[in-house]
């Protein structure tokens, strides 16, 4: 397996442990707001950089005692078949494991769990859980991605491992009760974090124009999501 980039350092990838992060190209749906634009398109290994497994083995190898894990995002990884075979390589190592999700592939989600692949799971909900305001907040989504989103999501609000569910808070797509609403359907869990959208880099370039939820403002809608779940952290630009 091949990944786009690596961040050999990271205390904010995975909480509370020192992580690598790992980049993975393509993504199956097109959100406007999305920050990594320049991950959402596969493209030849001849005009675009990689970092190959063995470069990662050699570095992971080299970094133990010092890293305690590696973060998988993208992108997303799980359109890559060679995942399952590049995480057993890294825990084979040692290594924790966080992968970061769209949720569009319950299939291999469930497979990564029932093989204890996977320590940390963060699962990126883009909007709340109805057909039209997810592909309004996903730019394009077939039923079939839409059903496998809800799968994911449910799945991980029944695992024992270590769970975060995330939205990137966009005004034009997303309302307080909104993100109300998302809370509501993942109530209980442990951690939900909302994230301040960021308008410098777009997918869409339209979205560079719109201004984010100011701090106070996010902080509001964080007091009406803290009522579902155990804790919201605010990620702030």
């Amino acid at each position: 397996m091949e990944f786009a980039g690596l961040v050999t350092q990271s205390l904010v990838d995975y909480p509370g442990e020192i992580a690598a992060v790992l980049f993975t190209r393509g993504c199956n749906i097109r959100c406007p707001f999305c920050h990594n634009p320049h991950l959402l398109v596969r493209t030849s290994r001849n005009t675009e950089p990689s970092v190959t497994m063995p470069e990662v083995v050699d570095f992971l190898q080299e970094h133990k005692g010092f890293l305690d894990a590696v973060v998988i995002t993208g992108g997303e990884p799980t359109l890559h078949p060679e995942l399952p075979d590049a995480i057993r390589v890294i825990k084979s190592l040692g290594y924790l494991v966080k992968l970061d999700s769209n949720g569009t592939n319950p299939v291999m989600l469930r497979q990564l769990m029932e093989e204890q692949l996977l320590d940390y799971v963060a699962l990126d909900i883009k909007a709340p859980l109805d057909y039209r305001k997810y592909s309004s907040a996903c730019g394009k989504l077939s039923a079939e991605d839409f059903f496998n989103i809800r799968s994911s999501v449910n799945l991980l609000i029944n695992s024992s491992i270590q769970v975060e569910f995330r939205t990137t808070v966009v005004p034009l797509l997303h309302t307080p009760e909104d993100i109300e609403s998302i809370a509501n359907y993942i109530k209980g869990m442990p951690l939900y974090t909302l994230q301040q959208f960021n308008p410098s880099v777009t997918w869409d370039a339209a979205y560079g124009d719109i201004v984010p939820y100011s701090r106070e403002k996010m902080q509001a809608i964080a007091n009406l999501a803290a009522a579902y779940v155990q804790q919201v952290r605010i990620v702030n630009i």
